[in-house]
């Protein structure tokens, strides 16, 4: 071989080395973190993938330069391992779709959830200073007589903090809330499920090419 043919071909492995294997990475880590609900993790991946398997098109021209250089752009095992690759590349492709609506859905759980609960808490809390605020009134306005045994000092605070903390708009606001986060994250336990499933076919695609590449060369 040449020195450009030795070029092209050490070109061709340093592809294969610095995409193929972060991508495999990626695609391989994303179900985890999707079950951790990492968001930050899951943003991090999904431009690594997307980042490398622009990349991994090197693998494929590089390949494909090396094998007209050498004149065996026509064989069997080169047409079929191009072909393997390219299928490779468009299933990364919806790979990265997948990881978009997952990150979605997280996304979407996550502010459902802050949001019932800012709902149930926030109006239990002002509710309930201004029921001590009252009751401290009534104690001053009632003189000198004695509270009694059965109620705590500050007139209705304690019972009205209560009945504001659980008051039906709240509740309704939590229940309203708890269908769409179990939605989402239903969508997001599908999405692993697809990402786990194309990762795997991708990876005996390449497996495939490999061995085709050892097997003829």
């Amino acid at each position: 071989m040449s020195f450009s043919q030795h070029l092209v071909l050490w070109l061709h492995v340093a592809f294969v080395i610095f995409t193929i294997g972060p991508v495999t990475l990626a695609i391989m880590s994303t179900p985890r973190y999707i079950r951790k609900r990492d968001i930050r993790i899951l943003r991090y991946l999904t431009r690594m993938t997307f980042i490398f398997a622009i990349g991994s098109l090197g693998v494929l021209l590089a390949g494909y330069a090396l094998a007209s250089m050498i004149s065996k752009a026509d064989k069997p095992w080169i047409i079929v391992s191009a072909t393997l690759f390219v299928v490779a590349v468009l299933l990364l492709g919806l790979i990265h779709r997948d990881q978009r609506r997952a990150i979605k859905a997280l996304e979407g759980a996550s502010a459902t959830a802050a949001t019932a609960a800012a709902a149930s808490s926030a109006p239990g809390g002002e509710a309930g200073v201004g029921e001590a605020g009252v009751g401290e009134a009534d104690g001053r306005e009632a003189g000198s007589g004695p509270a009694p045994a059965d109620q705590p000092p500050g007139g209705h605070a304690t019972g009205g903090a209560a009945a504001a903390g659980d008051s039906p708009a709240g509740t309704g606001l939590r229940q309203a809330g708890e269908p769409a986060k179990a939605i989402s994250e239903q969508v997001a336990s599908v999405e692993r499920g697809r990402i786990a499933m194309i990762g795997g076919v991708v990876t005996l695609i390449w497996l495939v090419i490999l061995v085709l590449m050892v097997w003829n060369i």
